[in-house]
């Protein structure tokens, strides 16, 4: 499953059965989760849900032009999302309060909303692969509060990205990031040092 994962921009546009959804989302939660605050959410959009995605972060007039249109057809879009305020009140509580990470997010070093989020959305990713399905992680950037506060996401709470689902299309065109290739395990990996 961890060799077979890779980034899917092309989808059929047959739906994914909610409970298939519910499956993977299910096998989302069983990463770890810093002093079992459970922080990360995921807002789901399915079938004609997306469009309302799509709506926000791609207007029509650019759609025209946008290099993948088969991911326009993926028929689930999850946006995994990390709550620094669950994370704030759950270290205030006495067995954690000792580490002061309970006073406010801005006392985190590392926002581990963002890193436990992130673990459940690698988790769903290899799942969808595990399914059969494809799947692509992908930024919402600069669309971030649009999103939000369509899609009636609270205040503490932000999406680390989204992510498509569904069945790969025939064809998959690769990102020109991906000629640039993975380095080599001696390049990254720095034993006992740097």
């Amino acid at each position: 499953m961890v060799r077979a994962r890779k980034m899917v921009r092309n989808y059929r546009p047959e739906p994914v059965e909610p409970a298939l959804v519910d499956e993977l989302l299910t096998l989302a939660t069983k990463g770890p989760s810093a002093g079992n605050t459970w922080g990360t959410h995921f807002v789901v959009l399915e079938g004609e849900q997306t469009q309302r995605y799509w709506d926000l972060t791609l207007p029509q007039d650019k759609r025209a032009n946008f290099p993948w249109p088969g991911l326009l057809d993926a028929p689930v879009i999850v946006l995994p999302c990390g709550d620094a305020d669950a994370y704030v009140q759950r270290y205030s509580q006495p067995d954690k309060a000792r580490t002061g990470l309970g006073s406010s997010a801005e006392a985190w070093s590392i926002p581990y909303w963002h890193i436990d989020t992130a673990m459940a959305t690698m988790t769903l990713l290899h799942a969808a692969t595990n399914a059969g399905l494809g799947a692509l992680f992908f930024g919402v950037f600069d669309h971030e509060a649009a999103v939000c506060e369509a899609l009636g996401i609270p205040g503490s709470v932000r999406p680390i990205g989204a992510v498509a689902l569904g069945w790969p299309g025939d064809t998959d065109r690769m990102s020109k990031s991906a000629k640039r290739g993975r380095p080599a395990l001696d390049d990254i990996v720095h034993r006992g040092t740097w």
